[in-house]
């Protein structure tokens, strides 16, 4: 029953921010990967941001330098500050979690986020 719970999503002004959370309902050690994705109305999904179990990131690049993600393993959250939004970055962004093994993809229901001009 693993469950990925986001939080944080809004409406923002350009230029603003927003720091979204994804709470897993275990260990996120059991995740050797976790992040970001978004998507919109008739697009695949996009990755946003990975975080590795040691630490390592990876970042689109329409988002590197203005959006950071990190984890807390004592909470079992993985979260994305977003600074210097843009009407662009407007999407459902949802958290992802790959398994021990990367043998299966575990999704959030994700967290609408609306960045207005």
């Amino acid at each position: 029953q693993v469950q990925l719970v986001e939080s944080g999503g809004g409406l923002v002004q350009a230029g603003g921010s927003l720091r979204l959370s994804c709470a897993a309902s275990r260990s996120i050690f059991s995740f050797p990967t976790m992040g970001w994705y978004r998507q919109t109305p008739g697009k695949q999904r996009d990755l946003v941001a990975t975080i590795t179990s040691v630490g390592s990131t990876n970042y689109a690049d329409s988002v590197k330098g203005r959006f950071t993600i990190s984890r807390d393993n004592a909470k079992n959250t993985v979260y994305l500050q977003m600074n210097s939004l843009k009407p662009e970055d407007t999407a459902v962004y949802y958290c992802y979690g790959k398994s021990i093994g990367g043998s299966y993809d575990y999704w959030g229901q994700g967290t609408q986020v609306t960045v207005s001009s």
